[in-house]
């Protein structure tokens, strides 16, 4: 062939393979995703549009990207697949393995299981991998250690990769951000060769189960912009090295177990902007330099071991807005002037040994909200300064050695919930400016030295649930106006020098739980208004001058504690007082009469109380000596029926205990009358029983004779195999039980305040302020993560709601009733009915009877949202919806602000917007989505930084909705 005749040919054919060969690789491409496709599950049809020869055949398919247009026919090869938070399922789609030109791969937040695939390893291209939120598992290819010649981000947070700990990965040279949170590897220690990954600016490995120390190489990392190794057991000291790392801003190190000191060489970090390294072991003084850091705005050491004094260069601290030393050994003065060159937001030095003044320029840039100095040494007066702090919100300052008046502004601060001065030695009145304190919540100031008159302007504080005042020198009335404060939950005005009547008003308080004005000078009656208020569990009315008789309706409290001791009142003592339950009650009322009265009762009331007594006996006694024969065999009857059920003189009962206990089956059985009867439900009813010998107060659950229900689901076996094995504070205890025939009796630990639902949708609703809604739902995820995670083997919950978590006397939470719980081995429980709540029960129960722990976490996922919303699940004001589908839609629609309760948001939205997508998570349709309720624990925590921004923000992307 002629040579130009072959140049020609030549050319033909390079033409031709510039036209074809694009082609050729699309069509190569394309079939490695429709061949991954093919392997997934899509519930949610967002891969529908992959089919052949489709228009823009691949690259204008959905989630995909390309190097470029289709430009002439010729269309590239594919490099982008963003295919996070699609619901896909099944194992990871190998195909994918051919994308040869593929430079971002993003999986996330779907429901992939299996192990990862080495051939990721030699993708030539790849410069991100994200698999975050999914359930992988298995250890990582060690291949990984020796491929990736590209790739820059590696994100494997929260699945349950194991094995050990990757170190192989520091060969990855390339690297920018190593991710790798919250994953389920073996106690490992760092490689030591961590510093070769000079490229690297995130490490996130919190909770990944690291030991040892952390290596020295961690130096060399000079582009690192955030470090964080929270939530593991790491050992030793914090090396030095770390101050060479320049381009730092976050350094999160809580929760491990450091020890040795602080290393200096922190303040020349000119990024540096979070400073976290609570919850260590870390001792000796706070170096002089670390408040040089410039750009410093948050610290975290608090519960350590840190001693000394404050460095001085605090003061200089120009950006700070948060510190957070608390439970530490820190002592002597703040600097002076601290908090004028700074923005500072939130400060908490608690639990310290700290003395001195507290300085007048803490709120000098007007931006202060969080004020908590408690148990320290501090001393002198409340500086008039911060009474123009008008930004503050949470003020304590109790037990330290604080005197002279509080400033006249300082009480009537307009947006402080939270204003706690108890124990020290403040004096002076309480000022009429507090009635502009809208929002004040808690007013705690007792054991100080206050005196004068309780201001009437008490009553305009509509939100205040407590109101502490007692040991003080208070005079004048109890101000009528505080029946205006129906929200109040505790009143105590005790041992102070209050005269005049008790205001008829107060029992007009439908919430209060609480009433203590013993140790003043009250005279006149008891009212009988305060036996209306059904919800008063302690009455202390002791050490006054109050007369008249014992008011009949008392009777109708459920009280837990009443004293009336040391009054003048006469007349007969109300017959169900007449026990030993309230034998200590009423001492030194000379003219009261127990019963009858005894022979040594002879004053003119007793006598005449005795003559009527009698005279009432008589007539009743007439009366039902007539009646007698007409019921004689209704009676007889009712008698046989009721020994079957309680006869406790012979041996049928049996006493199974789980604890030890100080009581037997007659202080329980004797327990059970209408008048101890505290709740009823669809497993039974709930008495409350106060016990010998030392008083203490009981739960008893007397369970429901069987029935079709029970046949179905044996709540009484359910519940002694649950709780007789778990111990975990925020379990309910399960003392014993006892049996005898058909008749079953649980006896529990008692929880005075109720179930959580009582306190979001009763008449008590809007009692519990955020902080103590936050606490709540740690407290129960702390629950349910033990069942799952600690018990072998686990145990499902399944009846999770707000009804079943209870409150102790101080608002901590315990997972209650296990009626329907199962214990689960290592796969699904396969349940023979369904069990749980209306607006509680997860959606899988409409597909399968094959359930897992995650059923649990979506019923406690609605729990948080009744939290956040102050809304029940079937509420009515929220239309045909439940709960679920009502918050997901407005926070889509309208933002998350949408559905806060605004009754309490306006101080706490950032926090409560970081539950509501916590919860969200937890109410994904498909149950792999749900995050464990482990995780669920550690992101609720995780949050309690005291607001703290988390520099790891793609730890965020989980809760994104």
């Amino acid at each position: 062939m002629a040579p130009l005749h072959r140049r020609l040919l030549l050319l033909l054919l390079a033409l031709v393979a510039g036209l074809l060969l694009p082609r050729l690789g699309a069509a190569s491409d394309a079939g490695a995703l429709l061949a991954a496709k093919a392997a997934l599950s899509d519930p949610a049809g967002a891969l529908s549009a992959w089919r052949a020869r489709s228009s823009g055949y691949p690259c204008r398919w959905p989630h995909v990207a390309c190097a470029g247009n289709s430009i002439a026919g010729a269309v590239d090869a594919v490099t982008g697949l963003y295919l996070g938070g699609l619901f896909l399922a099944g194992g990871f789609p190998v195909a994918l393995c051919s994308l040869r030109s593929l430079r971002h791969l993003d999986l996330s937040s779907n429901d992939l299981t299996g192990p990862l695939p080495a051939c990721l390893a030699a993708l030539p291209a790849l410069e991100t991998l994200n698999v975050a939120s999914n359930n992988f598992s298995g250890e990582l290819p060690a291949a990984y250690g020796g491929g990736f010649p590209s790739l820059a981000v590696l994100n494997l947070i929260q699945n349950f990769i194991s094995g050990e700990f990757p170190g192989f990965l520091a060969n990855v040279s390339a690297l920018q951000e190593l991710l790798l949170a919250y994953n389920s590897f073996s106690p490992s220690p760092l490689p030591d060769n961590l510093g070769n990954l000079a490229a690297l600016r995130v490490l996130f490995l919190a909770n990944c189960s690291l030991t040892g120390n952390i290596p020295p190489s961690v130096g060399k990392l000079k582009n690192l912009v955030n470090l964080d190794l929270s939530s593991n057991n790491l050992s030793g000291e914090i090396p030095p090295s770390i101050g060479n790392l320049s381009s730092l801003v976050q350094i999160e190190l809580f929760s491990n177990q450091l020890s040795g000191r602080i290393p200096a060489g922190l303040g020349g970090l000119k990024k540096l902007q979070q400073l976290d390294i609570s919850m260590n072991h870390i001792s000796g003084e706070i170096p002089e330099d670390m408040f040089t850091a410039p750009s410093l705005e948050s610290v975290h050491m608090y519960q350590n071991n840190l001693t000394g004094r404050l460095p001085a260069t605090l003061a200089t601290a120009a950006s700070l807005t948060e510190l957070m030393i608390f439970a530490n050994q820190i002592e002597g003065p703040f600097p002076p002037e601290f908090g004028k060159n700074c923005p500072l937001e939130s400060l908490d030095v608690s639990d310290n040994r700290m003395s001195g003044p507290i300085p007048a320029t803490l709120c000098a840039a007007g931006k202060l909200t969080q004020l908590l100095l408690l148990n320290n040494k501090f001393e002198r007066a409340i500086p008039a300064e911060l009474g123009k702090c008008r930004s503050l919100m949470r003020v304590r300052l109790p037990y330290n050695r604080l005197s002279g008046t509080v400033p006249s502004e300082f009480w009537g601060l307009p947006h402080v919930y939270l204003l706690e001065l108890r124990g020290n030695a403040l004096s002076g009145n309480v000022d009429a400016a507090i009635g502009h304190a809208a929002n004040l919540s808690y007013l705690i100031i007792d054991n100080n030295r206050f005196t004068g008159v309780l201001p009437t302007e008490l009553g305009n504080l509509t939100k205040l649930v407590e109101l502490s005042a007692s040991n003080n020198s208070f005079s004048g009335t109890v101000p009528a106006s505080v029946a205006s404060l129906l929200d109040l939950f505790r009143l105590d005005l005790s041992n102070n020098s209050l005269s005049g009547e008790i205001p008829r008003g107060v029992g007009q308080l439908k919430n209060l739980t609480l009433l203590d004005l013993s140790d003043n000078h009250l005279n006149g009656s008891i009212p009988e208004e305060l036996g209306v208020n059904h919800q008063m569990s302690s009455l202390d009315l002791s050490n006054n001058e109050l007369s008249g008789e014992v008011p009949t309706q008392l009777q109708d409290l459920k009280l837990h504690d009443l004293n009336l001791s040391y009054n003048k009142l006469t007349g007969h003592i109300p017959f169900f007082f007449n026990s030993d339950q309230f034998r200590q009650s009423f001492l030194g009322n000379p003219g009261l009469c127990y019963g009858l009265c005894s022979s040594d009762g002879d004053s003119d009331s007793c006598r005449h109380a005795r003559i009527q007594m009698a005279v009432s006996i008589l007539t009743v006694a007439a009366g039902i000596l007539l009646m007698s024969v007409a019921w004689f065999t209704y009676k007889y009857r009712s008698y046989n029926k009721r020994a079957a059920e309680v006869d406790i003189e012979n041996s049928e009962w049996v006493l199974t205990s789980f604890h030890k206990v100080e009581f037997n089956e007659r202080d329980i059985v004797n327990s059970l009358t209408e008048n101890n009867l505290i709740g009823k439900g669809a497993a039974g009813m709930v008495y409350k029983a106060v016990v010998r010998p030392r008083g203490d107060t009981l739960a008893v659950k007397k369970l429901w004779a069987s029935s079709t229900a029970s046949k179905k689901i044996n709540t009484f076996e359910a519940e002694v195999e649950t709780l007789s094995k778990v111990r975990h504070k925020n379990i309910v205890k399960l003392f014993c039980c006892l049996t005898k025939e058909a008749c079953r009796l649980l006896v529990y630990e008692f929880m005075p305040n109720g179930s959580l639902g009582d306190f979001l949708h009763s008449a008590k609703a809007g009692i519990l302020d955020w902080p103590t809604r936050y606490k709540i739902a740690v407290d129960a995820a702390e629950g349910l993560s033990y069942l799952h995670h600690d018990c072998v083997p686990a145990i499902i919950h399944r009846d999770v709601k707000s009804n079943n978590i209870l409150l102790d006397a101080d608002f901590r939470a315990k997972v209650a009733d296990f009626g329907v719980a199962k214990s689960i081995g290592d796969g699904p429980a396969t349940m023979s009915v369904i069990a749980g709540s209306c607006g509680y029960i997860a959606p899988e129960y409409a597909y399968t009877i094959r359930v897992t722990e995650k059923s649990d976490v979506y019923s406690f996922g609605v729990v948080m949202l009744e939290l956040v919303t102050g809304k029940s699940p079937m509420a009515s004001d929220i239309g045909d919806k439940d709960l679920v589908a009502w918050a997901s839609t407005n926070v889509e629609q309208n933002g998350a602000e949408s559905v806060l309760d605004q009754k309490i948001a306006e101080q706490f939205k950032d926090e409560m917007c970081r539950v509501l997508k916590i919860a969200i998570l937890c109410v994904k349709y498909l149950p792999n989505n749900r995050p464990s309720m482990r995780l669920v624990v550690k992101f609720l925590l995780d949050i309690k930084g005291e607001n703290k921004p988390k520099a790891m923000k793609v730890a965020e992307a989980p809760f994104s909705t």
